[in-house]
């Protein structure tokens, strides 16, 4: 037996454990990782850069491409590492470092999509109270307080961990360390971890799903009473967006997050993980891009601006 005190490192069995399977994988997910790094600083760069755009809804985009950054490169450069690595291993305090980090960004990103969907409903509901509603200070102090409530909630969760033993293994099923597979790995009675990540879990996740579901439907209710139908396009296009963002996100991490670690499949977990971690980092700034008019036109300016720069 050894507890957490004697496991220096754990070995990460990463997605796939063919050999053959390796390279594949590392050209596929270096794609993925540059793809969504550029995606997200061009949209950050575009919004910055056009002052039309600096209004709560960019504001709010910017914090989730800052998101989206830091937690798809939590994971991917490490298991980018492992896989041209023979022996595919972490250090004990890498392991906890991931676990706060990727923990920090998903409370966050849950609770900005929350606040997107809230601003979406303060435009589309009550236009002529907007400015009053979403002022300066009002975004920024929802913010600094999404981003604080994250940490907070990350260390809870990590703390509890340290106080885990770890025993006969130190083998994860994962290609990177998330709170569930750890969880599972453990040899001490991780039921209060599991209560603290359920209760969490019901009021960030569920309780945010709820405030979405709920904006959404008055902002329905609203675009329906509208006569012209090119004003139902036009107010339904500003938050279609954000509804296949939440979408994608919601359906797959609520899934890998609300239910006991009896029930955990390691397998199917990496798969999830890949969807909610890697792909939809990668595929919100194309999302907000594409289907955004306003967008599209900053970034064309951007990239003629800078053409222009190049050319001097």
């Amino acid at each position: 037996m050894k507890n957490q005190s004697c496991v220096t490192e754990f070995i990460l069995v990463g997605l796939s454990s063919h050999p053959e399977h390796q390279m594949f994988l590392f050209m596929v997910f270096t794609f993925i990782y540059m793809a969504a790094l550029a995606g997200n600083i061009l949209l950050i760069l575009t919004v910055t850069a056009s002052r039309c755009l600096h209004t709560t809804m960019y504001f709010l985009l910017i914090n989730l491409s800052l998101i989206n950054i830091l937690s798809i490169s939590v994971s991917v450069p490490k298991m980018l590492h492992n896989l041209l690595e023979q022996r595919k291993t972490i250090a004990f305090l890498g392991c906890i470092a991931q676990i706060y980090l990727f923990t920090w960004t998903m409370v966050s990103e849950v609770l900005v999509l929350t606040a997107m969907a809230f601003d979406r409903y303060a435009a589309i509901c009550h236009p002529l109270h907007y400015t009053l509603i979403m002022r300066k200070g009002v975004c920024v102090g929802l913010i600094a307080g999404i981003w604080t409530v994250g940490l907070a909630n990350s260390a809870v969760h990590t703390g509890f961990v340290l106080q885990l033993s770890f025993c006969c293994s130190n083998v994860i099923n994962h290609f990177f360390c998330e709170l569930p597979p750890v969880l599972k790995l453990s040899c001490s009675d991780t039921s209060l971890n599991e209560t603290l990540a359920f209760l969490a879990d019901a009021v960030f996740g569920m309780g945010s799903c709820a405030i979405t579901l709920m904006s959404y439907y008055f902002i329905l209710r609203t675009i329906l009473k509208i006569h012209s139908t090119e004003d139902k396009k036009k107010a339904f296009s500003t938050c279609s967006s954000h509804l296949i963002v939440v979408s994608l996100y919601y359906s797959t991490a609520i899934y890998n997050y609300i239910h006991p670690s009896s029930a955990y499949s390691p397998d199917r977990g990496k798969v999830i993980t890949v969807l909610y971690s890697v792909i939809t980092p990668a595929l919100n700034p194309i999302i907000y891009s594409l289907r955004n008019k306003e967008v599209k036109e900053a970034l064309r300016k951007l990239i003629s601006r800078l053409g222009i720069f190049q050319r001097q």
